[in-house]
């Protein structure tokens, strides 16, 4: 069978790309050289986003700045129908971020930030007895007594994982922690971060309130300051108080947006693959993991199909707005798409480390096409996965509905030590493991881009 001009191109970049994987390569080889040799819109696309715009809060004017940005970007690469969606959601924004510990020992600050959708304090702040407990699950089986009043503290040390597995679990603590706290009477919520680092950079994310719930104060602070919390406790013979001054405000509807571009394909009647990232990040840093490096391979990749050659099928990219916040953007886009026919959904939002497995949900009319894609990713170092395929946020709504999906999987060993904190910088990512992805979701999209309506809906 000939193989297809996009895997024949690919063969050289392949080959660089695993050179440059070496111990020796990786030493001798800069990420400028790399952009130089004009081969590398991953790393164009992930360095220009995170220097020219930096943090791009959902809702902000510097997310608007981001979409002018990647409008243009997409635009002068050679994309096709590149627009901005916009839609209308509310914005949190933060404010002043202090914890003390006060007593029974000396006063010692804690490295706090506040969770999206956090209460506030007050300029004035709270002041209150600490309750400690072990774990989301201990919280939630505390009786309202042991909480009411008071500031509760969740000590949850999330382990690191190849497959990030554990944020599910660990997670829990920010998802609703901080709403079962309220709900028990808290007066405030500070847990442990929900990473896997020893620096003292607390994580941001989001969290949610149930309906009905008047949001309260939350936090997350360092791993170094949730032990020294953990050591106060252990060895206080006073109850150990904790100030908090946590003042975010809610600032009403604003504008976000996705920004689409398409590969046309050759055959209009075939259903088109999905390709999506997140534009937004959260403000502490340039959100260089998180998500731009998952913008330029998912580009980057679409570029080198769309160079070698039109595929059967148009090839759809998805820059989704706000997914940091409650996935608005992926929201938005099934609204606005949903009931159009879908041949696959893929997403990158893993960092930029390599890909070391692919998972499927396909048809079962797609076995051969599945075999051959897990053929073409093995000599990358790629093993076909035993599990199910469950899609990223921003494609999350698409698959719900039925349609199939592809998850390549990034290595997170180290993306929770960075996730949500001001780590999350451009010297963070390594150009060899970026281009990796570059190879392995090209690989990928041409065979899905190529499927027959045989194969896939």
């Amino acid at each position: 069978m000939t193989q297809h001009p996009t895997l024949a191109r690919l063969a050289v970049f392949a080959a660089a790309s695993l050179a440059a994987t070496s111990a020796f390569a990786l030493q001798q080889t800069s990420a400028v050289d790399l952009a130089q040799q004009g081969d590398d819109p991953a790393w164009t696309i992930t360095e220009g986003l995170t220097t020219e715009i930096g943090p791009r809060p959902a809702g902000s004017d510097r997310e608007a700045a981001a979409r002018k940005w990647a409008v243009a970007t997409l635009q002068n690469m050679g994309f096709a129908n590149v627009r901005d969606e916009p839609y209308q959601m509310p914005v949190w924004q933060r404010g002043e971020e202090k914890a003390w510990l006060t007593s029974p020992f000396l006063p010692q600050p804690l490295a706090i930030t506040a969770l999206g959708n956090s209460g506030s304090t007050g300029p004035k702040g709270i002041e209150g007895e600490v309750a400690y407990f072990a774990s989301f699950d201990a919280l939630a089986a505390a009786p309202d007594s042991a909480v009411k009043g008071k500031i509760v503290f969740i000590d949850h040390q999330m382990e690191p994982t190849q497959d990030g597995s554990g944020y599910g679990l660990y997670g829990r603590g920010r998802f609703m922690g901080p709403t079962v706290a309220a709900q028990k009477g808290a007066i405030g919520i500070v847990i442990r971060s929900i990473g896997t680092d020893n620096h003292r950079n607390p994580h941001a994310g989001v969290t949610n309130f149930a309906e009905g719930v008047a949001p309260i104060p939350a936090g997350a602070i360092s791993n170094p300051d949730a032990d020294q919390l953990v050591r106060q406790r252990s060895r206080a013979t006073a109850p150990l108080k904790l100030k908090l001054m946590l003042t975010p405000k809610m600032i009403g509807e604003q504008t976000s947006g996705n920004v689409i571009a398409e590969v046309p394909g050759r055959d209009p009647a075939a259903s088109p693959v999905i390709i999506a990232c997140h534009l937004d990040s959260w403000d502490l840093a340039t959100g260089a993991i998180d998500d731009a490096a998952g913008c330029g391979i998912i580009t980057a990749a679409a570029k080198h199909v769309m160079t070698a050659g039109q595929p059967r099928r148009t090839i759809r990219l998805l820059w989704a707005g706000a997914e940091e916040v409650g996935v608005f953007g992926g929201q938005a886009y099934f609204d606005a798409h949903g009931k159009e026919k879908h041949a696959v959904a893929l997403e990158s939002d893993f960092g930029a480390d390599r890909v070391w497995r692919v998972d499927f949900k396909l048809p079962e009319s797609a076995a051969d096409l599945q075999k051959r894609i897990g053929g073409a990713l093995a000599p990358f170092g790629v093993v076909t996965g035993r599990g199910e395929a469950h899609g990223g946020a921003d494609v999350g709504a698409l698959i719900q509905a039925g349609v199939p999906a592809v998850d390549l999987q990034q290595d997170g060993s180290r993306y929770f030590d960075l996730h949500h904190t001001p780590d999350d910088t451009l010297d963070k990512i390594d150009p060899a493991q970026l281009r990796q992805n570059v190879v392995v979701w090209a690989a990928t999209l041409s065979l899905l881009a190529n499927s027959s309506d045989s194969e896939l809906p």
